[in-house]
């Protein structure tokens, strides 16, 4: 049996996903595995690829899912770094709301032993966008400072512990008590609101100086006080726009402060853009999933899975993570109708 959550067309969640049995996914071809889930997560993104409003639209009908954990069932021909009975992490465009999934092998990585799969499950879009974006992107230095918007919740609390594990000094910006208590737990130095205040109280902290990375997965009208709270030099890394907004550039504050933005879109190294090149940087983000299952299994990095629903829970799942009132990720359990 194959149970799946499955859109028939694009609308409200609540009226157009449905869990249906569907054929077995295919037996695997040359450089494919066939896996079977137990969990997958939920993004903000979830509810964009329902209603047809993400930036690619899948063919119908189709099941929702981007990110799962599971074991392997087949492998196919030209496959010998996965085997029958690994327990693996995957990152798919769709699909991962199904109980058996067949994709390429570029973008399975193997679960080390001794790491379950609810830690290793938030390592691959969430921690994965983080890792890739402050090294290949913004290349952090140990000892920079690093404001970190968003930083309750899933990639915005990965890059608050891999800023802090790499050696820069971690200023946590979110919007409740409990996530700003989370940020410091995981790392954080410090722990801020994000008010019209941010700049200034930013620029106190450090001393008059600013910070030398932004990470920004939120966008909206804050963007001007991040803005005001930047070092000379420094570098924005814009990761979204979570807040819904937009953000309007002060230019001239760019200009006389030297300061980089960039664009970052973890998409592009998982196949998700038109041109699909994950095959040109498997090896190197076999390389990253591996260093970041080891620093869990060794209790340097903390992934949290805050609450699991069972597949008949979706939209109570969506509810809780559109709320912003949880720290981590929320996952559904694939195997059953239980969390």
């Amino acid at each position: 049996m194959n149970r799946a959550l499955v859109c028939d067309q694009h609308g409200r969640p609540e009226e157009v996903v449905i869990l249906k049995d569907l054929p077995d996914a295919p037996a695997p071809g040359p450089g494919e595995v066939k896996v079977e889930v137990h969990y997958a997560s939920l993004s903000h993104s979830t509810r964009l690829l329902i209603e047809g409003k993400y930036q690619s639209k899948p063919p119908m009908p189709f099941t929702p899912g981007t990110e799962a954990v599971g074991v392997v069932m087949e492998v196919g021909p030209g496959v010998d770094r996965l085997h029958p009975g690994d327990s693996v992490l995957l990152m798919s465009r769709w699909g991962c709301f199904a109980q058996q999934m067949t994709l390429s092998q570029h973008t399975v990585y193997p679960i080390p032993e001794g790491l379950s799969m609810l830690s290793a499950l938030p390592l691959g879009i969430s921690y994965g966008t983080a890792y890739t974006g402050l090294l290949w992107r913004a290349e952090l230095k140990p000892g920079e400072t690093v404001l970190v918007l968003g930083a309750g919740a899933g990639v915005g609390l990965a890059a608050v512990e891999l800023a802090s594990l790499m050696g820069a000094e971690v200023i946590a910006c979110a919007s409740s008590e409990d996530k700003r208590q989370a940020a410091l737990k995981h790392g954080a130095v410090h722990a801020v609101a994000p008010d019209e205040n941010l700049g200034a109280h930013i620029k106190s902290l450090t001393q008059g100086r600013g910070v030398d990375v932004v990470v920004d997965p939120v966008g909206g009208d804050i963007f001007a006080q991040v803005v005001r709270a930047c070092a000379r030099n420094a570098r924005i890394l814009t990761l979204g726009f979570a807040s819904g907004k937009m953000p309007a550039v002060p230019l001239n504050h760019i200009l006389v402060k030297n300061i980089s933005i960039h664009g970052f879109v973890f998409g592009r190294y998982i196949g998700w853009n038109p041109d699909d090149e994950r095959a040109v940087f498997a090896p190197a983000l076999q390389d990253v999933m591996a260093n970041l299952m080891r620093w869990t299994k060794q209790g340097k990095l903390h992934p949290e899975v805050a609450k699991t629903f069972g597949m008949n829970q979706l939209i109570d799942a969506m509810h809780l993570l559109e709320s912003r009132k949880i720290v981590g990720k929320v996952a559904l359990n694939i195997k059953g109708d239980t969390p």
